[in-house]
């Protein structure tokens, strides 16, 4: 099985950008562990990251026929784009959401998702342990 983890904005700035909400570890350390986990299940996994929605779009399509799932922590995205709603919709690909933080616990605005819908699940508020956990459910869910 291959997962594709896709990163949106701001995700690149993790272990600077406000620790006390996003944690302490990088981008590169979550990655790290995902990717020994993911290899004693025998799972390929690939992450990717970009600032920029189009760019997010773009490898969500090209997943098609490439990748068995997608985990997606879409950032701010998340509230915002009809644009990868669709893409996710389009190809048909499981797809995870996740997010650090409990966006239920922050302002108002956070409480919106575009992506829920059209995912699988959704899994918040866990920390980096969220992108672990994605992993997790995705491999119950093509046991199915």
């Amino acid at each position: 099985m291959k997962v594709l983890y896709l990163n949106g904005p701001n995700l690149n700035m993790l272990g600077v950008r406000e620790p006390s909400i996003y944690g302490t570890l990088s981008l590169a350390d979550i990655e790290q562990k995902v990717k020994k986990k993911a290899s004693q299940s025998g799972i390929e996994v690939e992450f990717r990251q970009s600032n920029h929605e189009g760019v997010l779009v773009d490898w969500i399509q090209q997943a098609l026929g490439q990748f068995d799932a997608i985990v997606l922590n879409a950032g701010a995205y998340t509230h915002t784009s009809v644009a990868i709603r669709d893409a996710i919709k389009g190809t048909g690909i499981p797809t995870v959401e996740i997010h650090l933080s409990n966006v239920f616990s922050r302002e108002d605005f956070r409480h919106k998702s575009y992506l829920s819908p059209v995912c699988i699940g959704v899994i918040c508020g866990f920390g980096a342990e969220s992108y672990s956990l994605a992993l997790d459910a995705i491999a119950n869910f093509k046991k199915k």
